[in-house]
């Protein structure tokens, strides 16, 4: 083992943590951005001078489907994260690792699974209009 191997190793996990701070960087775009089209419209609709819509529930759809897409590239990403994790601290890498054989995670593993419970209670308050 040497300090170049080793610090590969640290250059892939930060990258495996890089590549979910993106997946939630994403995620967060997708499901704010069904709320506020369903948010958006359903205010427009109440405004006076407004003529009604084709299609009322085309923007609820729409909503409704950015929130699940959120929702599913989070989870997607999330598996792929622990999977990865799971590879990169397996027993023919702990040499490599030079810490102790337990996998440490990070904030951003609690955070990404705040923000899929978040996006789910969304897509279902969406989809009942609880909100």
């Amino acid at each position: 083992m040497t300090s170049d191997s080793h610090f590969s190793w640290l250059r892939t996990r930060l990258s495996i943590e890089r590549t979910l701070m993106s997946w939630v960087r994403t995620a967060v775009s997708l499901i704010g951005f069904g709320f506020t089209i369903v948010q958006f419209f359903e205010r427009f609709a109440d405004m006076q001078g407004v003529q009604p819509a084709l299609r009322p529930h085309a923007p609820r759809l729409l909503g409704l489907s950015l929130i699940l897409a959120g929702c599913g590239a989070l989870a997607i990403s999330l598996w792929q994260y622990h999977t990865s994790l799971r590879y990169l601290w397996s027993k023919q890498f702990a040499p490599l690792a030079g810490m102790d054989g337990e996998a440490h995670q990070t904030p951003l593993y609690a955070v990404a699974l705040c923000l899929l419970l978040i996006g789910v209670f969304t897509f279902i308050s969406v989809l009942f209009r609880l909100v």
